[in-house]
């Protein structure tokens, strides 16, 4: 059986904190998982800039409602659910996504969680585990599946090494270039084409199911150094 772990932005939906910083005009809060590798480090500066300039979580949220899922992305998801089984593994918050999941059918979704103040102030932010995209993968391929992951920042690299065939989607050059084993897609349709690709063996033929597998098995098992995980 097999099962296919996506990201959630960047992937089928815009990046949030590029669209309310847009929206907010404070440029310094469009910075992600694509420029920053260090999640804490990032969280903990967008906080930091949210308490300055008198912004909290229902200012966030009054941005969201107005989104959508990136164009394609809810018939490719549809093709994808009806073939395999499909989990978003995300860092956003359970806070920010709902509007979100409703318009893209209710997949099922792990993700984190806020630590909000009484009057909306975001205190916080809890993580639902350390290096959560990685863990569920590990563990879905410890039940037997037969695991295919995408995504599009240093972030996602941890679940794409872990997973037998790890796959780049519209990655900035910067990751790209950085994580040169994971094979690049920049349209839903190429992303199709590769899962089905990489689909073909099943968990019976982990060694026959391509170059990009075979080089996701050997960075999960620590063969490729030291930056092939950086934190979620």
């Amino acid at each position: 059986m097999q099962i296919v772990c996506l990201d959630l932005e960047g992937v089928l939906v815009p990046e949030i904190w590029i669209e309310f910083a847009q929206r907010s005009g404070i440029a310094d809060l469009a910075r992600t998982t694509r420029d920053e590798p260090d999640y804490d480090k990032l969280m903990q500066g967008r906080i930091e800039i949210l308490g300055r300039h008198g912004l909290g979580l229902p200012d966030i949220q009054k941005v969201i409602a107005g989104m959508h899922p990136l164009g394609g992305a809810r018939e490719f998801l549809d093709w994808l659910r009806a073939k395999y089984q499909v989990v978003i593994l995300s860092d956003t918050f359970v806070e920010f996504a709902a509007p979100l999941m409703r318009q893209l059918g209710h997949p099922t979704l792990f993700c984190h969680e806020l630590v909000v103040a009484s009057d909306g102030r975001v205190c916080d932010y809890r993580l639902r585990m350390q290096d959560q995209k990685r863990a569920s993968v590990k563990a879905f391929r410890e039940l037997n599946f037969h695991t295919i992951a995408a995504g599009d920042s240093y972030n996602d690299t941890g679940m794409l090494a872990a997973a037998h065939a790890g796959i780049l989607f519209r990655p900035p050059e910067s990751v790209a270039s950085a994580f040169p084993q994971f094979p690049v897609t920049r349209s839903y349709g190429e992303l199709q084409r590769a899962i089905l690709e990489l689909s073909e063996t099943g968990p019976s033929g982990e060694e026959t199911i391509g170059a990009a597998s075979v080089a996701s098995t050997r960075l999960y098992n620590g063969e490729c150094g030291a930056d092939a995980a950086p934190r979620n």
